[in-house]
């Protein structure tokens, strides 16, 4: 009985690292993409284990959002508005300067671990160096192209990732279509410079289709209380480490999923304390704690 056991659950262990490479690949050839393209870890356990390549691939273009304005689903929505339940609020989280500021600094976090200069572009400059170094990602190796009109942020975006020489292009946008993703990929492919578009839209907007390989979510939770290092039962004054809530929202070969996150320390790492399964709500805190 127990060989059969272990002949059991070797086989299921097999079946499972089959899957992962099936769909390691496939989502290659999805993106058209190598399926031995290089990947970024994490270096989080639960994040990179859900990830088909092990981590955030490179070469490629990826969506993060941030702000009051969050990916919905659009046939959510018009539902929601139907029956009136529950809002847009409801749907889209509750937003704002904190979860830009978050979904900014988690994509710090991700530059930091790269090697060579970052392009970042936006129409107006509004980033706070100290925060991105706090971060991990050191301001001097960070060009900035100031557009002035968001319409031309997408356009530089694509110049730059025609240079192999920089680490990754970063464009702050309101909107990203599907004709300019795919040119973004595209560029990003052709020179294995990875592509990231920061969202940051000014009004409630559903998420459009792209041809990015990965759409995150990133919002501020309630941090832990500080604990005293005599006793690890008693809170003490103070604000502890930042928590987020990262929700990775769309992957090629990989389910959704939400994860707790501690915030980027300052070599990029983050430290993932749950992770949520089926849309649940994070572990709630006292907010007067934090």
């Amino acid at each position: 009985m127990v060989g059969a056991q272990h002949d059991k659950e070797s086989g299921a262990g097999w079946r499972a690292a089959v899957l992962k490479e099936l769909r390691r690949e496939v989502g290659a050839l999805e993106t058209g993409a190598r399926p031995d393209a290089p990947a970024l870890a994490f270096e989080a356990e639960a994040i990179d284990a859900h990830l088909p390549e092990g981590g955030l691939r490179l070469g490629a273009l990826h969506e993060i959002w941030g702000g009051s304005a969050l990916p919905i689903d659009r046939q959510a929505l018009e539902e929601t508005n139907k029956t009136g339940a529950g809002g847009i609020e409801k749907i889209g989280g509750n937003g704002g300067a904190e979860d830009i500021a978050a979904a900014t600094l988690f994509l710090a976090g991700l530059l930091a671990r790269l090697s060579g200069p970052v392009l970042w572009c936006l129409k107006a400059r509004d980033l706070f160096t100290p925060s991105l170094a706090a971060a991990g990602l050191d301001p001097d190796r960070v060009i900035y192209a100031e557009t002035w009109h968001e319409r031309d942020v997408l356009a530089a975006m694509e110049e730059g990732l025609h240079h192999a020489g920089l680490a990754a292009v970063v464009g702050e946008v309101a909107r990203l279509g599907l004709t300019a993703s795919r040119r973004l990929q595209l560029a990003a492919e052709s020179e294995g410079v990875t592509a990231f578009t920061l969202l940051r839209p000014h009004r409630q907007t559903g998420a459009e289709p792209t041809a990015a390989a990965t759409r995150w979510r990133i919002r501020s939770a309630p941090s832990l209380p500080l604990m005293s290092s005599s006793s690890a039962a008693h809170p003490v004054a103070g604000i502890g480490r930042g928590r987020w809530r990262v929700d990775l929202m769309r992957c090629r070969g990989a389910d959704p999923a939400s994860f707790i996150t501690e915030a980027c320390d300052g070599t990029g790492r983050l430290g993932v304390s749950a992770l949520l399964r089926d849309g649940a709500d994070a572990p709630h805190l006292d907010r007067s704690a934090a």
